[in-house]
């Protein structure tokens, strides 16, 4: 045999192998299976895992665990993906299980077709036992919630700053677009700041992965330091410390009496998310022939004549074109966000929701993902983003007491309107229905609400300019706007460095509204966390807030009792927060001139007190004369006999 001969009968011989070589096992590969755990004993006994790999939608599925029985196995257009829905019964055990798929493979001998082999690959999945550690203990009008962004607040580990194999590999603190380092070990290392101020829970924007490029925006190259664009669901971003260091700061929070809100955003992701990379269907997303933005208009969801256009473009057109948008029709996007909400609550141990966007969302969605997390959770809160115009319209988007044919479910909501009065009580001279009257004419329409005390109140936020230069750095209104915040009814939430005097308006972007806490950065010259490191001005407004804020929290009648509100008269508006064991005497002097206030009218709430000690200054106010008020100045009077 010639060597021309030996290589032919080599090279068949070889390629009958092949042939008789299943090449499933080979080019078909499992990469991701979420979610990344489940639970036993949770009270819904139903898990929809998505699986994603190479070619897998032809394979078939097994699981042969005690107590896990597979419902139904679903293809998508996408052969990328397989969906696969157990049910866990009662006496199911925490363990790991294995997930079998199976390919039927014909193979060949020659031009002969051969038999067909069963190919095999086996994948692990965990069942955890639940565990008993502080979660979802909400949040209610007894808290005093801190708002922050963790890339802005402090920067703990400056190692994790920025990666070389993530889409943005920048951090540049002189560049207010770009990361600049914040992350969840600064949080950390600050909660007794927290504590001092008399804070009892804290509301961090989204940390969730954001593998997200810069975007152009509005000429401007920016990073999603933010964190609304989402790339991963089950992975805290790597640059604020991941899974691990999340889940160590909630442990750490409730150690030290602090509470903790997670900002979940269900209505977009971000253009790089893994899900949208290889997107599973075409109505995974909301697809418009051209490229659709949302009118951010809440009226057509409202409008009893609306247009069935209107109502599409509000709901399933885009909120930018990097974002976007999930279409929650869609069964598996519904299931996928659903149990992201279950899995963060049991995994991590936070206490309540911030719903960013929520009007956008399909709102029956929403209302079957908030009966999930209440059934499964009783006490955590939920309250949404609900950016309208009206007192009406933003009851409509919670639980309320309106006859409409869709009622919403969502337990509370950020108090728009009442922030819109605050700054205008603050700004506007008193009139009919101007000025203290804005204020007195909103909380007049919490009928609307089913339990108003559920509503976030609050005096900016990270999208707003920010409340001392609305205010045009006037400290007597600041005090005013901070007593307002603290002792009217719902659950005050102040923005971070308020507290500091930190300002600004959102010109030429909402950089300039969230710039680095001082202090929180390697290389500050100032530290503003410490009282030695604040001006004079900085330290009065820091112990303002701090003396209120204790106060609050150490007194039931101020944080969770009653309001009976009066009519503003002459500028001046009077209510009182009481319950059987103290009665609490809110007085605000709106006028640019000093007023003497007779006591008489509120006899029904002064009762037999006759006199009532100034919570901020311990001095002791004499009731049954006329109390002088001096020109934009606010008093909190505990009434005594």
């Amino acid at each position: 045999m010639n060597r021309s001969t030996t290589y032919r009968l080599f090279v068949l011989l070889f390629l009958s192998f092949l042939s008789r070589t299943p090449t499933w096992s080979q080019s078909v590969t499992v990469d991701r299976i979420e979610p990344l755990n489940w639970w036993v004993g949770m009270k819904d006994p139903r898990l929809q895992l998505i699986m994603h790999g190479k070619n897998i939608s032809g394979s078939s599925v097994d699981i042969a665990y005690p107590g896990v029985k597979i419902e139904r196995v679903s293809k998508v257009e996408n052969p990328n993906y397989l969906f696969v829905d157990l049910t866990l019964s009662p006496d199911c055990r925490a363990g790991t299980l294995s997930i079998q798929l199976y390919q039927d493979v014909e193979t060949r001998k020659g031009r002969r077709k051969d038999t067909t082999q069963r190919i095999a690959k086996s994948y692990t999945y965990e069942l955890k036992a639940r565990t008993d550690f502080v979660k979802a203990q909400g949040v209610d009008a007894s808290d005093f919630i801190y708002l922050l962004m963790p890339d802005r607040f402090s920067n703990g580990d400056p190692s994790n700053d920025k990666f070389a194999d993530m889409a943005d590999t920048q951090a540049d603190r002189a560049n207010p677009f770009l990361r600049h380092g914040g992350d969840l070990q600064g949080i950390i290392n600050h909660l007794d700041y927290f504590k001092e101020l008399g804070v009892t829970a804290l509301w961090l924007t989204p940390v969730l992965e954001n593998d997200q490029p810069l975007t152009n925006e509005g000429g401007t190259l920016r990073s999603a330091y933010h964190g609304y664009g989402f790339t991963d669901h089950y992975q805290v971003d790597k640059r604020f410390g991941g899974n691990a260091l999340y889940k160590k700061f909630v442990e750490a929070a409730h150690a030290n009496g602090l509470k903790v809100i997670q900002d979940a955003v269900y209505n977009h992701v971000g253009i790089n998310h893994w899900l949208i990379r290889d997107l599973p269907a075409k109505d995974w997303l909301h697809q418009w022939p051209t490229y659709t933005n949302t009118s951010y208009k809440d009226q057509p969801l409202v409008d009893p004549y609306a247009s069935r256009i209107d109502r599409e473009v509000t709901s399933n057109g885009w909120f930018v074109p990097f974002l976007p948008d999930l279409n929650q029709d869609n069964p598996y996007v519904a299931n996928y966000l659903l149990q992201h909400a279950l899995w963060t609550v049991e995994y991590f141990g936070i206490d309540a929701w911030r719903v960013d966007t929520y009007i956008y969302n399909n709102l029956e969605f929403m209302n079957r993902l908030n009966a999930a997390l209440l059934e499964e959770y009783p006490k955590i809160h939920i309250y949404g983003e609900s950016w309208v115009n009206s007192v009406p319209n933003q009851a409509y988007f919670q639980r309320n007491t309106i006859n409409v044919p869709f009622k919403s479910n969502l337990p509370g909501g950020c108090d728009f309107q009442l922030q819109f009065a605050i700054n205008d009580a603050l700004n506007q001279k008193p009139g009919w229905n101007e000025g203290v009257q804005r204020i007195y004419q909103v909380l007049g329409q919490d009928y609307l609400y089913e339990d108003p005390s559920r509503n976030v109140v609050f005096l900016d936020n990270h999208d707003m300019d920010r409340y001392l230069s609305v205010i045009g750095d006037n400290l007597q209104k600041y005090r005013m706007g901070l007593i307002w915040l603290l002792t009217t009814r719902g659950i005050p939430q102040m923005y971070y460095g308020t507290e500091i005097l930190m300002k600004n308006f959102k010109n030429p972007s909402d950089a300039e509204v969230r710039r680095d806490f001082p202090g929180g950065f390697p290389g500050d010259r100032e530290n503003k966390f410490i009282a030695s490191g604040r001006n004079q001005a900085e330290n009065e407004a820091f112990d303002f807030v701090k003396k209120l804020a204790n106060y609050r929290k150490g007194t039931p009648a101020l944080n969770s009792g009653m309001l009976m509100q009066y009519t503003p008269v002459d500028g001046v508006y009077v209510y009182f927060r009481y319950n059987d064991q103290k009665t609490i005497m809110v007085v605000m002097n709106a006028n640019e001139q000093d007023y003497s206030l007779k006591t008489g009218r509120f006899a029904e709430r002064i009762g037999n007190a006759t006199q009532g000690r100034n919570i901020l200054t311990d001095q002791m106010q004499d009731l049954t004369r006329e109390v002088p008020l001096a020109a934009r100045t606010a008093y909190v009077f505990e009434l005594l006999p």
